[in-house]
C-alpha cells in the first residue's frame, strides 16, 4: 500500500458508494451524487469504495468525476471479477479479464493507481491462486496498491494469502448477518488482514426506516432478499423494538448503535455503510466515537442474531455467487 495510506483503519468508517448508482432503485442524479461525495469528503470520509459492477461502470465514473482532483487525499478501493455483460451479471476472475477490468477501472476513475483492488467474487471456474496471482502482477506494476477479497471463506482467504499478501477481506457483517463470526473474523485477525464490513446497517433494516417491502422501489435488491419479504420481515421488525429503545437510552441513532456494535467486534474492523443521503452520511460518520460497555454489547448480541432473525440473507441464485461460511 502507498505511504500515504498506511492502513484502512483511519478513520474506521468509510463510504460504500454503490447506493448512489446501483441496487436500490433509481440511481441518484449525477449532479446530486457528485455533491453528496464532495460533502462526504468535507465531513471527513477518506475511504471510498466502488466496483466495476456498480451501475455497469457508472459508479466508478461518478467517483472519478467527484473525487479525482483530491486523489492524493483519500483511500480509493474498487473491485473486479464481477460485471454487467450483455445486460447480465457475470462472474469472471480469469487473469486476462481482471487485467482488462483494472485498465477500465483506472480509465473510468480517471486515476493511475487504485489503493485497494478486490476480487469481487471467487470464480468457481478459476483457482483463487490464479486470480490473486494476476492481481499481484498489477501490484508489481504499480496499478494497484494492495489486493482484497470479497465474500470468501476463511479457507479461500488462506489459499489466496499463501499466493500473495491479502490486505483486506470484505464481507457483509451486522447484528443480523453474523456469518463472519464462524471463521473469517478470526482468520483475518490471525493473518493481519483488515476486515471490511459492508451492509453494517443490514441494508437499512437496523435504521428502523424500512417498515415493509411494500415501501421499496421497483429494482431494489431487497425485494429479492427473503428477510425483507412478507413472510419474514414482520418477525424481524419486532426484534427492533428493544434495539431502538437502547439507541434512545444511549442518546444515539439506531444507525450509530449498529455501526458502533460492528466496530466493537475487533480492532482490525472497518465499516463501509452505503447511503445516498448526506444527513445519513454525517450520522454514520459520528458512530466511531460511541463507546459501548460489555453489558450493552451482550444485550445487543442477544437482541438480534442468527438464531432469531427470520429468513436467509440471500435467495438461492444470489447464494450461489458467494463462498462464505453458512450457519
Amino acid at each position: 500500500m502507498s505511504n500515504k495510506h498506511p492502513n484502512l483503519l483511519t478513520p474506521s468508517i468509510g463510504l460504500g458508494c454503490m447506493n448512489l448508482s446501483h441496487a436500490y432503485g433509481t440511481p441518484v442524479a449525477e449532479d446530486e451524487a457528485v455533491k453528496a461525495l464532495h460533502k462526504a469528503f468535507d465531513m471527513g470520509y477518506r475511504h471510498f469504495d466502488t466496483a466495476t459492477l456498480y451501475g455497469g461502470g457508472k459508479n466508478e465514473l461518478l467517483v472519478g468525476k467527484a473525487l479525482k482532483h483530491l486523489r492524493n487525499e483519500f483511500f480509493l478501493a474498487s473491485k473486479c471479477g464481477m460485471a454487467i455483460v450483455d445486460g447480465k451479471k457475470e462472474v469472471n476472475a480469469r487473469p486476462e479479464n481482471l487485467r482488462q477490468q483494472c485498465e477500465n477501472s483506472l480509465k473510468r476513475l480517471g486515476v493511475e493507481h487504485i489503493d485497494l483492488y478486490y476480487l469481487h467474487r471467487k470464480d468457481p471456474n478459476v483457482a483463487v491462486e490464479e486470480s490473486v496471482g494476476a492481481l499481484n502482477d498489477l501490484v508489481k506494476e504499480g496499478k494497484i496498491g494492495a489486493i482484497g477479497l470479497s465474500e470468501v471463506s476463511a479457507e479461500t482467504l488462506r489459499k489466496a494469502h499463501a499466493e500473495a499478501p491479502i490486505t483486506a477481506l470484505q464481507s457483509e457483517y451486522s447484528l443480523w448477518t453474523r456469518n463472519p463470526e464462524i471463521a473469517t473474523l478470526e482468520a483475518t485477525k490471525e493473518l493481519g488482514v483488515t476486515f471490511v464490513a459492508f451492509s453494517p446497517l443490514a441494508r437499512g433494516y437496523l435504521t428502523g426506516a424500512v417498515k415493509s417491502a411494500e415501501e421499496l422501489e421497483q429494482g431494489d435488491i431487497r425485494l429479492n432478499m427473503p428477510r425483507f419479504n412478507n413472510e419474514h420481515y414482520p418477525t424481524n421488525l419486532a426484534l427492533l423494538n428493544d434495539f431502538i429503545g437502547m439507541a434512545n437510552q444511549i442518546g444515539c441513532t439506531p444507525a450509530q448503535l449498529a455501526l458502533a456494535w460492528v466496530l466493537h467486534q475487533g480492532e482490525h474492523i472497518v465499516a463501509i455503510p452505503g447511503t445516498r443521503f448526506v444527513d445519513h452520511m454525517r450520522d454514520n460518520f459520528g458512530s466511531s466515537s460511541i463507546k459501548l460497555s460489555e453489558s450493552q454489547l451482550s444485550n445487543l448480541n442477544n437482541m438480534i442474531n442468527q438464531n432469531n432473525v427470520s429468513g436467509t440473507r440471500y435467495n438461492a441464485a444470489q447464494q450461489k455467487e458467494i463462498d462464505t461460511e453458512e450457519f
